[in-house]
């Protein structure tokens, strides 16, 4: 067999805070909102990770593979921008991102 192929993992870990929600309701609306604009636009696996019971913050873990390095941070860059700039009810107030 040729050469193993290069596999290229991408984490990402976004805080949002989410002023304007007044119950978990409101926080499940916009959270689902940002994981559906992310996923259909990248194709990125994206599921909130923690402070689940916090109705005004949310935190989302993002995962994208592929075999380029510097691909796999572009991609997790876009997405990072993309929730920055068009999260509605949302404010992006802080980003993570490792590529292994």
């Amino acid at each position: 067999m040729s050469r193993d192929p290069k596999l290229v993992v991408g984490t990402l870990r976004l805080r949002l805070i989410i002023r304007g929600s007044r119950s978990l309701k409101d926080k499940r609306r916009t959270v689902r909102s940002v994981k559906d604009r992310v996923h259909s636009k990248f194709n990125a696996s994206i599921a909130e990770i923690s402070s689940l019971d916090n109705h005004q913050v949310a935190e989302l873990g993002v995962a994208v593979v592929g075999n380029d390095h510097a691909f796999v941070q572009s991609v997790l860059s876009q997405i990072a921008n993309l929730v920055a700039v068009q999260a509605r009810d949302a404010e992006l107030a802080a980003c993570e991102m490792e590529v292994f």
